[in-house]
């Protein structure tokens, strides 16, 4: 068959069009290859742990890097309170973070920023930790409290009105969930659902939803296998925390995170060297926690970083006794009566909020006993406020039993575009159990040493002093026989009197 001049235009134009795509479409993955080993080797070359540091030594400042839905509200409110107080947490963290650290003599700071903010901080003075969660729980838990907390708005009549309300009720010094990243993204795009979803069933006028699943409920809110598939959650909650260890969500400070991030999404191959800088630095931090290990978990937290701060705070308090003698001693000299007494009052309330408010007496022991009662308490609260919220999207309801709804391709979705987040939190449970054993030995050491210790007590006690050691220990028992004997006579002699 012969083709006419026309077609075989076309076919010309056809084929040098898809030669040029094609090329362009090379030269896009080489500049993204570019982009990408030039990050990872720029965060390679840089120290991600100075090596003359102990990375299981807490120093100057403690930086959770906290990965949203990971439990990390529970280990900030239950644990970091319990440890610090309010003055030694940096000012206006835990949310969107307006302030250079640099110029804070803070101890704490708990944010959901990204490792980005690692450029900001004294790194040779600076411990990291974090918590990692299975990718699929993680991403279930995001679309669970993303529309949780959009529902609370469905009070008002409107998006207008809802809108206008939520700016108004926010204060300076108080913290919104709308200030906090990712949340300050993903709950205003999933209260607009919610709200353009209840006015298309008002125009329907009554609506019977039979489907029991939450997870798939299209007439009350979106439905998870489309959330999955958004831009909002390819830029946001896919691979996050990957992304978020190695300083490239979209809340990032480096320049280049955008085009890095988008390189990693665009082309899968691309995300193995993130994935290496992000496993180097979960490998640098003082402690890594598992959502799913709760109990082990929150131990290792205890022995790892607990008793290293309870630690700082009695040889804090032993330096405040001391300056608190010196400064009255100077005092005294100066015959100020009133700068006595400020040194005095000024001294002694740090020292005693440290001792009396934080530590008293405190122990590893003592602090895991305070963390349970704590989270019982905030997991009841928790609770309560989240049955209220989704009242009002009935019959949607999220609990554990409802995760099981979710279909094996959608879990499987999840995986494949998450793919990242997998092979860290596989790497994080290898971390965890070897700090685990370590911490445990260590627990036996100390024990068999205590043990070896009194042993040595006795062991030295030879000849006259061992001698000595026994006959007052036997003439103490023969004492006490003695009080016995005596007492039974008295008895018996009372007994033939009466």
């Amino acid at each position: 068959m012969r083709m006419n001049p026309i077609s075989k235009l076309a076919l010309v134009w056809l084929t040098l069009l898809g030669s040029v795509l094609v090329s362009f479409a090379e030269l896009e993955f080489g500049h993204c290859e570019r982009v990408v080993k030039e990050w990872a080797d720029t965060s390679s070359s840089r120290e991600e742990h100075p090596p003359n540091i102990d990375k299981r030594s807490l120093q100057d400042l403690l930086f959770f890097l906290h990965v949203p839905r990971t439990g990390g509200r529970t280990y900030f409110h239950c644990f970091l309170r319990k440890l610090y107080d309010n003055a030694e947490e940096c000012p206006r963290s835990y949310d969107k973070l307006h302030f250079d650290p640099r110029k804070q003599k803070c101890k704490l700071l708990a944010t959901h920023d990204d490792y980005s903010l690692m450029s900001k901080l004294p790194r040779e003075r600076t411990s990291v930790m974090t918590i990692v969660r299975d990718p699929v729980a993680r991403v279930l838990s995001t679309y669970e409290f993303s529309v949780e907390v959009a529902a609370r708005f469905l009070v008002h009549p409107n998006l207008t009105s809802a809108t206008r309300m939520s700016g108004r009720i926010r204060k300076n010094n108080v913290i919104s969930t709308l200030d906090i990243w990712p949340w300050k993204y993903l709950v205003p795009w999933m209260r607009e659902d919610l709200f353009a979803r209840r006015d298309a069933r008002k125009l329907k006028g009554v609506v019977i939803i039979e489907d029991d699943n939450p997870y798939d409920m299209e007439e009350m809110l979106m439905p998870l296998h489309k959330y999955l598939d958004t831009p909002t959650a390819h830029d946001i909650i896919h691979n996050g925390a990957t992304f978020q260890i190695a300083g490239l969500t979209n809340n990032s400070r480096l320049s280049e995170a955008h085009e890095v991030r988008h390189c990693v999404q665009k082309y899968r191959n691309l995300g193995e060297p993130v994935l290496q800088v992000a496993k180097r630095r979960l490998d640098s931090m003082l402690y890594v926690g598992l959502t799913e290990e709760h109990r082990e978990s929150a131990s290792l937290f205890a022995n790892v970083v607990g008793s290293q701060v309870l630690s700082q705070l009695v040889t804090s308090n032993a330096t405040a006794k001391t300056e608190t003698t010196k400064s009255e001693a100077s005092v005294t000299v100066s015959e100020s009566g009133s700068d006595k007494s400020e040194t005095q009052n000024g001294t002694s309330e740090v020292a005693s909020n440290k001792i009396e408010a934080k530590s008293g007496n405190m122990t590893v022991k003592t602090l895991m006993e305070v963390y349970e009662g704590c989270i019982t308490h905030l997991r009841k609260s928790q609770g309560t406020r989240r049955v209220n919220s989704l009242k009002r999207i009935s019959p949607a309801n999220f609990t554990r039993g409802t995760r099981t709804r979710v279909p094996n391709e959608v879990i499987q979705q999840i995986k494949s575009l998450n793919n990242l987040d997998v092979e860290l939190y596989k790497y994080a449970k290898e971390i965890f159990v070897k700090e685990h054993e370590l911490v445990s030995k260590k627990m036996v050491s100390t024990s068999k040493r205590s043990i070896a210790d009194l042993q040595n007590v006795f062991g030295e006690m030879e000849g006259e002093k061992l001698w000595k050691f026994v006959s007052v220990a036997l003439m103490l028992l023969l004492l006490f026989l003695l009080f016995l004997f005596v007492n039974a006579r008295r008895r018996i002699t009372s007994k033939v009197k009466i």
